[in-house]
């Protein structure tokens, strides 16, 4: 009976660390990636397609990007469970305030 609890735990323990692997970045042929207009690099964004770009632009310095510092990637509220690149862009980019 202690051998199948220890299982058990040993289990739990494992699905909590299955959980917490690292995020992956954001495929810009994801299906909500193509939506948004998403590149992983703001200079290869394509500016007749997306007027509303601005040079300087990118997801770094987007009010919804949550990365902290100088990380090259980080997590956004529009990708739930994936990253995206700080240099990147999409067409919901809101000066960070």
């Amino acid at each position: 009976m202690i051998a199948a609890a220890a299982g058990g735990v040993a289990l739990a323990a494992g699905q909590s660390a299955f959980a917490q692997t690292a995020p992956v970045a954001v495929d810009v042929n994801d299906p909500q990636a193509k939506a948004l207009a998403y590149v992983a690099d703001a200079a290869q964004v394509d500016k007749q397609k997306n007027p509303g770009f601005a040079v300087g632009q990118n997801c770094e310095n987007c009010q919804l990007y949550q990365g902290m510092g100088k990380e090259v990637l980080g997590p956004c509220p529009l990708f739930p469970n994936k990253v995206v690149a700080a240099k990147g862009w999409c067409v919901a980019w809101v000066k960070k305030a």
